[in-house]
């Protein structure tokens, strides 16, 4: 009877985490669901790496004051912080949807300007995806700039809107 309690304990418990789980992703304004399918097998990346619509990328980053930005980050990175770049083929005129492990500042260049946000959520409780920020852009290069990171490995998901 111990044991079945114990294990009837261990079962609802870890479902009660799974529900939790899910319920912290919830907080974002769009699904994430893609994103968490496809950073387990996320490829490595450095900075100057080249993103593909529809997967992600895992960035071992580098010191920030070692990264030549195109532009200026929007946000001054704090000393010591990570940060790299990567170009992206924008494939037709719309938004792309960048989703991000940890908390860091990202900029996409188009034509030498950096481009508004057109969106972003993020949540502290959803595990593995920290913020999700869109873009409208323009078909053709793009480049991502990221900056701020307070570690030096960060995942990202370049993905079309739902």
């Amino acid at each position: 009877m111990q044991k079945f309690a114990i294990s009837l304990f261990a079962f609802l418990a870890g479902t009660s985490f799974a529900i939790a789980a899910d319920a912290g992703c919830d907080a974002f304004k769009w699904p994430v669901t893609r994103e968490q399918a496809l950073f387990p097998s996320a490829s490595a990346a450095q900075s100057g790496a080249a993103l593909t619509v529809g997967q992600a990328a895992d960035f071992s980053l580098a010191a920030v004051d070692t990264i030549g930005f195109e532009v200026p980050p929007g946000r001054a990175p704090a000393a010591g912080t990570f940060g790299a770049m990567a170009s992206v083929t924008v494939p037709a005129e719309g938004e792309l949807q960048f989703s991000l492990s940890d908390e860091v500042w990202i900029d996409v260049v188009q034509d030498g300007r950096a481009v508004k946000s057109a969106g972003f959520s993020r949540a502290k409780t959803c595990p593995g995806i920290r913020k999700s920020v869109r873009f409208k852009l323009s078909a053709g290069p793009a480049t991502v700039q990221l900056s701020g990171a307070k570690k030096a490995d960060l995942k990202v998901a370049v993905l079309t809107p739902e």
